[in-house]
């Protein structure tokens, strides 16, 4: 097959003003509709937004486009044209690209080997680099990247590694240009910088972006439409110049939600959390967290702002007992611990909710009630005589919860694993909170969660604060850790590189820190 760029100037040519259109898509799965019907239209020189709650069906009609799953029923057009894709060999000989939200590369290869891979040209019987890295440096060029094709991705920071996977997609001529969830790793900076190329550059040329988010204020700064889906259903297309967020999150709902996180100003105590000079180390002995001091107090909610990899996983790992420390100490309500685990750590006064509820949350296979008395089972009321379980006090448990933490189905035998994101994540703040902690880690508490739940546990945490809990709040999510979190710590590379108080934030000056750029504590 003939690889081509993209035009390299001027408007390409297009049979239709439409890039694609989606004509009744139906996609059904055991006992599961995914896609319901579903029509919608992507005109040529645009950046259209789609938007829904997790587990709306969004990522499985973007597989449908870029032919990872054949629809059950319906068609699609690609500029005018209908077309059967088999594969995403088809989707791509037509011009689509698709950039995952998480990354493809190779780490020890080139920009140039990782962008050629699986289409490398040919002299005779060997592969062409010469003109493979040039045509690599021209789009390179063109775009204004900041790379070198002979670049490693290992030496590539996350904002430049997503550039390789745009440049992989332009490299085999992508027209129609998807984009899973591309902010989730990127400092501000950096999401400027793809906002700036998707829009003024790639769209401009004549080119269409299909951009999946679920951060409402993104959608509208970065698209010319929107289209909401629902339950697997089309709600609507809107034109972004009069949405607003409130507007957007009612489609996706179906009802009014608060946006915004209504708090009133902390009143801290006492310090409940110290650490000092904490070392973690992974398992080539680097250390991932390094040297980390800082406190958390009673009635305050403290925010670790960073993109993820700089040490925040295994910073909250170590403090809740689920990492060996190297170095340095943790106090958890003026005490030392003896001996630090999971256990332990719970048994003094420590609420964790994990970053993965699958693999640290929930034991999927295990039902409601069996889940939320997990480290409560050998405890009364749950533990009877002889350690027996009281299963009626078991039931009447997942009952209470279910009802006052919102957890939809209401069942106490549903298996974990069968819950949506929001009522899995429900379940874990529910079983954290009814220990009566005097200390509570969230860790990316609302990822993989809808709307509507996002609110709900917004809510809880800043609940917790007020009851006078010492909050440890980490998440990638920037504009979550700037609306709960009283103070913000910022870390880079595993260090504790600043300080601001919430009310001075700002996403520039956090953004900043974040790169490693002014990365000094507060004045």
């Amino acid at each position: 097959m003939t690889i081509n760029a993209p035009a390299q100037s001027g408007q390409p040519s297009h049979r239709s003003p439409d890039a694609i259109e989606l004509r009744g898509i139906t996609k059904r799965f055991p006992l599961v509709l995914a896609n319901d019907n579903i029509s919608m239209t992507v005109k040529w020189g645009s950046v259209h937004a789609l938007v829904g709650e997790n587990g709306a069906g969004k990522s499985t009609l973007m597989k449908i486009i870029y032919g990872m799953q054949p629809p059950t029923s319906g068609e699609i057009a690609v500029d005018g044209q209908v077309v059967h894709l088999h594969d995403p060999k088809d989707a791509i000989a037509l011009g689509i690209g698709m950039v995952h939200q998480h990354f493809m590369l190779v780490d020890p290869l080139t920009v140039t080997e990782n962008v050629i891979l699986g289409a490398e040209p040919t002299r005779g019987t060997s592969i062409n680099f010469a003109a493979a890295r040039k045509k690599v440096a021209e789009l390179i060029r063109r775009f204004n990247f900041a790379l070198d094709p002979d670049d490693r991705i290992e030496d590539l920071p996350v904002g430049l590694q997503q550039k390789v996977e745009i440049l992989k997609t332009l490299y085999r001529g992508a027209r129609i240009l998807i984009l899973d969830e591309p902010t989730a790793v990127l400092t501000p900076s950096e999401t400027d910088e793809l906002f700036d190329f998707l829009k003024n550059q790639y769209a401009r040329e004549g080119n269409a972006v299909i951009f999946i988010s679920h951060k409402l204020q993104e959608v509208l700064h970065i698209s010319d439409e929107i289209s909401v889906i629902r339950d697997g259903r089309m709600i609507g297309t809107v034109p972004t110049e009069g949405a607003t967020p409130q507007r957007l999150a009612r489609m996706m709902v179906g009802r009014d939600v608060v946006l915004s996180v209504a708090k009133q100003p902390a009143r801290p105590q006492e310090v409940a959390l110290e650490v000092r000079d904490l070392v973690v180390q992974n398992e080539s002995k680097t250390n991932v967290v390094d040297s980390v001091s800082f406190d958390v107090r009673a009635g305050e909610i403290v925010g670790i702002a960073g993109v993820e990899g700089n040490g925040q996983s295994q910073l909250v790992e170590a403090i809740t007992g689920l990492h060996p420390v190297a170095g340095g100490t943790v106090r958890y309500l003026g005490r030392t611990l003896s001996t630090v685990n999971a256990r332990s750590v719970s048994e003094a006064g420590v609420a964790h909710i994990p970053e993965d509820r699958n693999e640290r949350g929930l034991v999927l296979d295990m039902s409601t009630a069996e889940n939320l008395i997990l480290g409560l089972h050998d405890e009364k009321p749950f533990a009877g005589p002889l350690g027996l379980l009281n299963l009626e006090k078991i039931q009447k448990n997942a009952l209470d919860l279910a009802s006052q933490y919102d957890v939809r189905p209401r069942s106490t035998t549903l298996p974990a694993g069968r819950y949506s994101g929001g009522n899995a994540q429900k379940l874990i703040v529910a079983r954290e909170m009814q220990k009566n902690p005097k200390i509570l880690l969230a860790s990316q508490p609302t990822r993989g969660v809808d709307i509507g739940a996002i609110e709900f546990i917004h809510k809880q945490i800043v609940a917790a604060r007020d009851e006078g809990l010492a909050v440890l709040l980490v998440s990638a999510d920037l504009g979550e850790v700037m609306n709960l979190a009283d103070r913000i710590l910022v870390m880079f590379e595993g260090k504790i590189v600043g300080e601001v108080p919430a009310g001075e934030a700002t996403e520039e000056r956090l953004g900043l820190m974040m790169a490693g750029v002014n990365s000094g504590p507060a004045d």
